[in-house]
């Protein structure tokens, strides 16, 4: 993106400041950091290795809180190390000092990996005596939680050596992938893969159709390291759970998002089940974009009923807090922060990582927010989703650094309710129904994004994953023909996959980076339509009781943190209230097409 457009947009200047963290990656205070990290983990080992299972509560009280300061520590040199390399990925000094810090890391972590061995191992009548102790009680959730893992435990060699070798190993793979996407240049212009990808989103054609064949192509380049990765991560995935017998591919997402297999299955049924209100949205688009045939490159396609709107900075941000503080004048004010004191990244610049997150880093600082803003209430929304994320960081910082990190299932609460807040907001000054069923159907097409289509890459992960542990490792062509599988399976007639389409799982991060992440996506989407419409019915008390759930963190399981508000994740039925907020959506979209005269 060019410098006079960011101007214009006024993201030029939108940078965050990491001297919150350290002043640069030379700054003396990273040492220190670093030595003290050394001497807690001695301290650690001299003090309890060996002795977990004679503490008191008291003493067990005080390992922990060591245990604890020594993560922080380590957590906030890990975040500096990956917020800085994000903005800087294609800057040899950056990748080394990222390794440098996951080596130091993985050296100083093998030292006390006894910790949780020591604990889990403590028999079940004394560890349930220590847990009853009002003196653990801020541990309590913690320390019952890190026990479910005891049947997938190695020797402490054995989890020593598998830290020891880790800088080599996943990490690595993921470095390399980020680094040749991001170098990649596509198309004649030579653009980023997020330029090329906000053209899928043109209402020209051409430019879509343009914007499709260039990824399509500079994906084709990096095919073979591309794959190369993937099947490299797929094994490393195969080893580990082999190790530590793990039953299936999945099951140590779910152990770690404290979820039943029951549970996910469950919503894994529901979402393929309902495919068809996916079919039946995608054939009304074909009537109203006035297409005989609708291929992949134009799903994303705005409705001819607005022109094209470039949102700035500083409008998008009053669009955001607006709805933040409509909902919560609280979560307006801690998200108006991450403006005010620099913790936000938003122009679109080389050398920077694609897409949006928000790093919670470590509840001492803070979080901080990267977004590639380009102009449209897309970005807008984005935006308003890593501000929930990082609200909700905030507020679950409050428990303490072990228990603020929330279950992958929980984790997109705040975000995905505060995309709503936007959306109800804008929906709500909007008075003709071209414009609404404009706003609508580009809502309900993220709606989809969240829901569908990230549960159909989980049926793509979980055809890799099977075929790879089955049959060894996957060429190009085997990628490309589960990828479209399983997305047809969504689509089926609504949408035509071109042949091109067939590489695009080879750019999405979520399968290297987190393998089993997506299904977490919609989960959150699924629950947030749940507790939109128990807010919208004016639900008592419960703006207060949303942000104590926020405020929660990773204090309990979701189980438990939700039933406050009457929902049972345990009843499989309860998926279908997400679903039919999502099928009511889409009767409005029809409604407002036919009010415009479209049959």
């Amino acid at each position: 993106m060019n410098n006079d457009f960011m101007k214009k947009l006024g993201t030029d200047d939108v940078l965050w400041d990491l001297r919150d963290l350290y002043q640069g990656i030379d700054d003396s205070r990273i040492h220190d950091d670093m030595e003290k990290c050394k001497k807690s983990a001695i301290e650690i080992v001299d003090k309890y290795s060996g002795r977990i299972s004679e503490l008191t509560a008291v003493e067990l009280f005080d390992a922990v809180s060591k245990y604890e300061y020594f993560n922080i520590i380590l957590g906030k040199l890990s975040a500096f190390a990956y917020l800085y390399f994000s903005t800087h990925v294609n800057d040899p000094e950056a990748g080394a000092f990222l390794q440098r810090i996951n080596e130091f890391c993985s050296m100083v972590n093998k030292d006390v990996v006894f910790f949780d061995i020591d604990w889990a191992n403590v028999p079940d009548e004394k560890a349930d005596d220590l847990l009853a102790d009002p003196v653990l009680k801020h541990y309590r959730h913690y320390l019952q939680s890190a026990r479910r893992y005891k049947p997938h435990l190695l020797s402490q060699t054995e989890e020593q050596l598998i830290i020891e070798i880790s800088p080599a190993g996943r990490s690595s793979w993921i470095s390399l992938f980020e680094k040749v996407l991001t170098a990649q240049r596509f198309g004649k212009k030579e653009r980023t893969q997020e330029e090329v990808l906000t053209d899928l989103y043109s209402p020209d054609r051409k430019v879509r159709k343009n914007a499709a064949k260039d990824l399509t192509d500079g994906l084709h380049a990096q095919s073979i390291v591309f794959t190369h990765i993937f099947n490299t991560v797929l094994a490393d995935k195969m080893i580990y759970d082999r190790l530590r017998d793990y039953s299936n591919w999945i099951k140590s997402m779910n152990l770690a998002n404290e979820l039943d297999d029951n549970t996910v299955d469950s919503l894994i049924a529901s979402v393929t089940d309902r495919y068809d209100i996916v079919q039946r949205y995608y054939g009304l688009k074909k009537r109203l974009l006035g297409l005989k045939e609708l291929f992949d490159y134009d799903r994303y396609a705005p409705l001819p009923y607005l022109p094209p709107r470039v949102v700035d900075w500083e409008t998008g941000k009053e669009i955001v807090l607006d709805a933040f503080g409509n909902f919560s004048p609280r979560m307006a004010s801690i998200a108006n922060r991450f403006f005010d004191k620099s913790w936000i990244h938003a122009p679109v610049i080389q050398g920077k990582t694609g897409g949006a997150f928000a790093h919670p880093v470590v509840p001492q600082v803070h979080p901080y927010v990267l977004v590639n803003f380009t102009g449209n209430i897309r970005d807008v929304e984005t935006v308003a989703h890593e501000l929930g994320h990082g609200v909700h960081q905030i507020l679950a910082g409050e428990q303490g650094y072990l228990n603020s990190h929330t279950p992958l299932a929980l984790a997109e609460t705040a975000s995905v309710f505060c995309e709503m807040l936007v959306f109800k907001d804008l929906m709500r000054n909007l008075e003709r129904p071209e414009e609404k069923l404009w706003l609508a159907a580009g809502k309900i097409e993220s709606i989809f994004a969240t829901v569908f289509r990230q549960i159909a890459m989980n049926r793509f992960e979980d055809e890799v994953h099977s075929e790879r542990r089955s049959k060894g490792e996957l060429s190009p062509k085997e990628f490309s023909n589960i990828w479209v599988r399983t997305q047809k399976k969504m689509f089926r007639d609504s949408v035509t996959l071109t042949d091109d389409y067939g590489i695009w799982w080879s750019y999405i991060g979520h399968f290297i980076h987190t393998p089993g992440y997506v299904y977490a996506y919609a989960f959150g989407e699924l629950l947030v339509l749940s507790l939109y419409s128990l807010y919208e019915k004016g639900e008592p008390d419960f703006v207060p009781r949303y942000l104590n759930l926020l405020a929660s963190g990773g204090s309990d399981t979701p189980y438990v943190l939700l039933k406050s508000f009457g929902i049972d994740l345990h009843n499989p039925d309860f998926w279908q209230q997400g679903l039919h907020v999502i099928d009511d959506m889409v009767k409005e979209i029809e409604q407002l097409t036919m009010e415009i005269g479209i049959e």
